[in-house]
């Protein structure tokens, strides 16, 4: 087999040049998609199908050929075909690899992982997605040349500028600079942007797009009140100030940054202590840390010179971002676990730092961007010198354990357990003694077996000793949680580094049995400027990384954030693929807008808190997203930002607005994650099965998530894949989220406890029903609405009643009508979208 036979044959050059054609040739393949194909298929199809059904075999196997997408699709000679988009009993090629059929089975000598086979199955399941042309891409035996010059003419790789605003003909409309550049872009196409919003609407777009809470009724009531010119800075001001904002804009970054507490994958491992890092970045968004200070703590907090114990033991959780991420525990060979774990860190450092897809180069030089084999790997070489401790025990499935970082109890951080007495940890002890004692005496008796006992009952006698110590385990993980005179300790995951750092060597098709060269840890060749050291020569390199990263002169970093907060607040980014700035990539839609909003960014100290303060009072910001039939027959998507996009509230705005309407939603925070108390192995993940089910007021942020297993409440209304960088989640409406909130009990006990908000409240039963409009809209109802509210309310209730004139009926029927107004409401439309 000939290493690297996908690569394409086109010089960057070229590429570059043509990249506007190629992405409109790859316009049906999201960048998601894009980027799941290289990381997993592509590879998996080098290294074990193109032997035999390539262009380059020598002979094709079967008729069939797999380096196009066409020949993938059409099948061999068989006559099936060989991929059918989202079909899987039609896709012959999946059913060999799970081996099912026992005439068909590839690859025929070893069977892929089943992790493979899963990925495949996804791939296929959301449509195959494939940007392979319809000839072979080597087959002219050729290989793509990076040149760098090239590469580094990309926009997204050339440093941002200010520009010179542009001149526009409306007088009187542009509030601050982004405004110019909006007003500029839309007069070009001869739209007219749309008028403000109301300023009801626009108290309530503010409220959720910076706490994720509905305003209440006593803010909306003195924002109308205050027509003083600095009324709208203040209201943003306060929001900006409450520790809701944190729990808001810090889930968005737990969505960048893939957070989950367990492990994911074929077996699913707890990890107690992640939620360290949740509470991080929630502080450094409530505290406006400067984004470049961000992301240097989170690559290389151990590292960074530190003002007291406290401030060190946050700089070290801050690297919990390198260790929370998806891992295959049960991999029995180490170095492919280790490989695979630097693999995910560089993947999610590039993407939600760099907006780069660097991982792509794991097996190849990136078929798309000026990045080759040999960064990856000097990357690597950084992360295999740094030491990854996430915290688990050793279990039947659990291959790879590691143990944590203990933190100086002098920090006087936030603990997830009580204190135990002295008598409990001796009582843990004795119990964690005896199992152990216990699983010593097993594998004694084993060992005094003769060696045909020991033959005949082999798997009997592994399963014996391998639970024993499973138990044993299980109690030292409860143990080790404690002090000896009963404190809890200290304890986060993260990373720190290796006594002796080491380079990596370059893998053949990213295959741990074919080293090649041996590469010096280094930098991303393509962002440093020509001539710039690259290579590290001291420590692990993560500190160099971390500055690089963050470093004002790098062109990628301070776009790539700004973007984010962009498209959180106006419903999409000037880059619509906000994960991915390079060369399959979308351009940007205002490209001299984002240079300005970068560099302003910069200018001021990287503060998200500024920046998202100066898009707010931006007019653009302001506008309503009503609808204008000349401006949408000209921009549909809206992407020149004619109007306010209308967007779904996210899952845990949904969740949480439910609860604080209902006057149940418990804004303290939690104390650490029900995880950190349930405990190691299956028996963890089962207790956190049953923990699920119990109701919970506290706000959506603090839930736990565990990879696979995520509430409902959350799922439901699109909560991403916590296994994978997101900086855009899903946005959608269909019949099982007005199923959920008509029929789910959390969403009925959120209405009954609304009613009864409601019926405490003064005043008559009609003005009952306008505070509860209040309440869920921020508005009183209109005419039409007040019409309608009479009829129900004298209606509904002798319907429930059914003729009955006792009190007691009454009052039942008038509750229930009240939950079931209150339901609808909650079900509405407008309960679950911003204007």
């Amino acid at each position: 087999m000939k290493a690297l036979t996908a690569l394409f044959i086109l010089p960057l050059a070229a590429l570059a040049a043509d990249e506007e054609s190629m992405t409109m040739a790859h316009a049906g393949i999201s960048a998601d998609q894009l980027n799941f194909f290289e990381k997993n298929i592509r590879p998996v199809l080098v290294e074990h199908c193109y032997k035999c059904h390539s262009s380059e075999s020598e002979k094709i196997k079967g008729g069939l050929t797999l380096d196009t997408k066409q020949g993938s699709l059409l099948g061999g000679e068989s006559g099936h075909p060989g991929i059918t988009p989202g079909s899987l009993a039609e896709s012959s090629i999946y059913e060999a690899m799970t081996w099912a059929n026992d005439e068909m089975q590839m690859p025929p000598k070893n069977k892929l992982p089943a992790d493979v086979v899963a990925l495949f199955k996804q791939w296929i399941e959301m449509g195959a997605p494939d940007p392979r042309g319809q000839k072979a891409a080597n087959a002219s035996g050729g290989k793509r040349e990076i040149n760098m010059d090239e590469g580094r003419k990309h926009w997204s790789l050339v440093k941002p500028v200010k520009t010179s605003l542009p001149a526009v003909k409306t007088e009187g409309w542009v509030k601050t600079d982004m405004d110019a550049f909006i007003l500029a872009g839309l007069e070009a196409q001869g739209l007219k942007p749309n008028r403000d919003a109301d300023r009801a609407t626009l108290i309530r777009r503010i409220a959720f797009d910076l706490t994720g809470l509905p305003p209440t009724p006593d803010e909306v009531k003195a924002f109308l009140a205050d027509t003083s010119p600095d009324a709208l800075k203040r209201v943003i001001d306060q929001y900006l100030d409450s520790p809701r904002y944190g729990e808001r804009w810090g889930r968005h970054w737990l969505d960048v940054a893939r957070y989950a507490e367990s492990s994911g994958k074929e077996v699913n491992i707890l990890y107690p202590h992640a939620w360290r890092y949740r509470d991080y970045v929630i502080d450094a968004f409530n505290r406006d840390k400067p984004y470049d200070q961000f992301l240097k703590e989170q690559i290389a907090g151990d590292l960074m010179k530190s003002e007291n114990k406290r401030d060190q033991a946050e700089k070290i959780v801050a690297t919990g971002f390198l260790a929370i991420g998806p891992k295959g525990h049960n991999n029995r060979d180490k170095r492919q676990f280790t490989m695979d774990v630097v693999d995910e860190q560089i993947d999610t450092v590039s993407q939600s730092m760099l907006g780069l897809t660097l991982a792509c180069a794991r097996c190849h030089d990136h078929k798309f961007d000026p990045v080759t084999q040999r960064d990856y790997y000097a990357l690597a070489g950084i992360f295999m010198s740094s030491e990854t401790l996430f915290g688990t025990y050793s279990q039947l499935q659990n291959a790879n354990s590691s143990t944590l970082i203990e933190l100086d109890r002098a920090a006087a951080l936030p603990l997830a357990l009580g204190h135990i007495s002295s008598s409990e940890y001796v009582s843990l002890k004795t119990k964690y003694d005896e199992a152990n004692a216990t699983a010593q005496n097993i594998r004694d008796q084993v060992r005094s077996m003769s060696e045909d006992q020991r033959g005949q009952q082999n798997a009997q006698n592994f399963l014996r000793i391998r639970s024993s110590e499973d138990r044993a385990q299980a109690v030292k993980a409860d143990l080790d949680l404690f002090e000896k005179d009963g404190t809890p300790r200290t304890l986060a995951m993260g990373v720190l580094d290796n006594e002796r750092p080491m380079n990596s060597p370059i893998l053949v098709r990213g295959d741990i049995k074919q080293p090649g060269d041996i590469v010096p840890r280094g930098l991303v060749e393509v962002l440093c400027a020509k001539g710039e050291p690259l290579n590290i020569s001291q420590g692990s390199g993560r500190l160099d990384l971390a500055y690089f990263i963050a470093s004002r002169d790098n062109p990628l970093t301070a776009r790539v954030m700004v973007n984010r907060l962009w498209l959180k607040l106006m419903g999409s980014g000037i880059v619509a693929t906000p994960d991915n700035f390079g060369v399959m990539g979308m351009k940007p839609s205002h490209p001299e807008l984002l240079d300005h909003l970068a560099v302003t960014f910069m200018e001021k100290g990287w503060s998200v808190k500024q920046m998202i303060r100066e898009i707010m009072l931006s007019r653009a910001y302001q506008m309503s997203s009503s609808y204008v039939a000349h401006n949408d027959a000209v921009d549909p998507e809206n992407k020149l930002h004619w109007r306010m996009s209308q967007r779904r509230l996210d899952a845990e705005a949904i969740r949480d607005s439910m609860l604080a309407v209902a006057g149940s939603l418990n804004l303290y925070p939690v104390d650490g994650s029900p995880v950190a108390r349930a405990g190691e192995g299956r028996e963890g993940i089962l207790n956190m099965a049953r923990e699920m089910t119990k109701p919970v007021t506290h706000r959506s942020v603090y839930l736990p998530i565990i990879r696979d297993q995520v509430p409902e409440v959350l799922t439901v209304f699109d909560f991403p894949d916590a296994s994978l960088v997101n900086g855009e989640r899903d946005s959608t409406n269909v019949p099982s989220q007005s199923l959920f909130l008509m029929n789910n009990p959390q969403a009925i006990s959120a209405a009954d406890a609304f009613a009864q908000r409601l019926a405490k409240h003064e005043g008559t039963p009609l003005e009952r029903l306008v505070y509860a409009y209040q309440l869920a809209f921020a508005r009183a109802p209109k005419e039409q609405e007040m019409a309608a509210i009479k009829r129900f309310w004298f209606q509904f209730p002798q319907q429930v009643a059914g003729g009955k004139s006792t009190q007691e009926a009454r009052d039942k029927s008038q509750a229930a009508a009240l939950s079931a107004f209150c339901q609808s409401l909650i079900a509405s439309a407008e309960f679950r979208y911003l204007n």
